[in-house]
């Protein structure tokens, strides 16, 4: 686990809770209906890294919950993680310590796949769901996915690693890079990271952030998939795909944006969420 001391007072520390010994961090602002965030798998990421532009928007209408996913930010390691279950059972029992019954849901990438299982899972728990360019399918992996799974720590390969993120690399600026590249080389940030995802065999990650395509295409909630039509690390096919299979889902391609849908067109994204959650997709 990265623990957190007074003087360590960073955005990407909210609130900790712990189920079986295990520690949670987790953000959770605002009021309403409540809205759980899923993060990402890029090196270097927490849910304030990923979310940071879009909490405050949301929190105006939704209780928004963003956690740090175990082996992330600051929630505990399980080591090298090969069932996408733990990360499902995380989620249950963060809204169970938080004596939430039902809740909205916002995946990104690897998160997209968590939230999906999740919804597969505890169906009676979710009332919309929001995947944007999702794990959950397979397909084979991309370079650019492969090489962000086998970030090794380095100011340079954090910045070809956000490269095949972003659509605009005028984002990433030195200052970005910089904070990224020390958020994962926080002492037990790497560790956990490269033992789940940076082995020999990466598409087996793939696999394992997949769901059955029958529990899929069982699922009766409004899905909304958002997707950059330059994203490299998970191929747009994948969301059309998925889309297909969800009986009861929307596909939106966002022009001029890769993989960071939630930055590169943060009102877009703020906008078609907020309305999805209060209006479904025939509001």
């Amino acid at each position: 686990m990265v623990t957190a001391t007074k003087e360590d007072a960073r955005p990407e520390i909210g609130k900790s809770l712990v189920v079986d010994g295990s520690v949670t961090n987790y953000h959770d602002v605002g009021e309403g209906t409540p809205v759980v965030l899923i993060h990402g798998s890029g090196p270097g990421v927490t849910a304030w890294a990923n979310w940071r532009l879009n909490m405050p928007a949301l929190a105006k209408q939704f209780r928004v919950i963003a956690p740090d996913m175990y082996g992330f930010g600051y929630s505990d390691s399980k080591g090298r993680i090969e069932d996408k279950q733990i990360w499902v059972d995380q989620i249950a029992a963060l809204l169970d310590g938080l004596g939430i019954d039902k809740v909205s849901m916002v995946g990104n990438s690897f998160g997209g796949g968590i939230a999906l299982a999740f919804t597969i899972a505890h169906p009676d728990r979710v009332e919309r769901a929001v995947l944007m360019g999702p794990a959950g399918l397979e397909f084979p992996i991309t370079p650019a996915l492969d090489e962000v799974w086998g970030y090794v720590p380095s100011v340079e390969a954090m910045r070809s690693s956000l490269e095949y993120l972003a659509w605009d690399h005028s984002r990433l600026t030195d200052d970005l890079i910089k904070s990224r590249y020390e958020a994962s080389m926080r002492p037990g940030a790497q560790e956990p990271y490269h033992a789940t995802f940076g082995g020999a065999n990466r598409q087996a990650n793939i696999a394992m952030l997949a769901s059955r395509e029958e529990d899929i295409a069982a699922l009766q909630h409004e899905m909304l998939v958002l997707h950059g039509r330059f994203d490299q690390v998970i191929p747009l096919e994948s969301s059309v795909r998925l889309a297909t299979l969800l009986p009861r889902a929307d596909l939106n391609v966002f022009g001029e944006c890769g993989h960071w849908v939630q930055i590169e067109r943060m009102a877009s994204f703020n906008r078609v969420v907020s309305e999805f959650f209060t209006n479904g997709l025939k509001g």
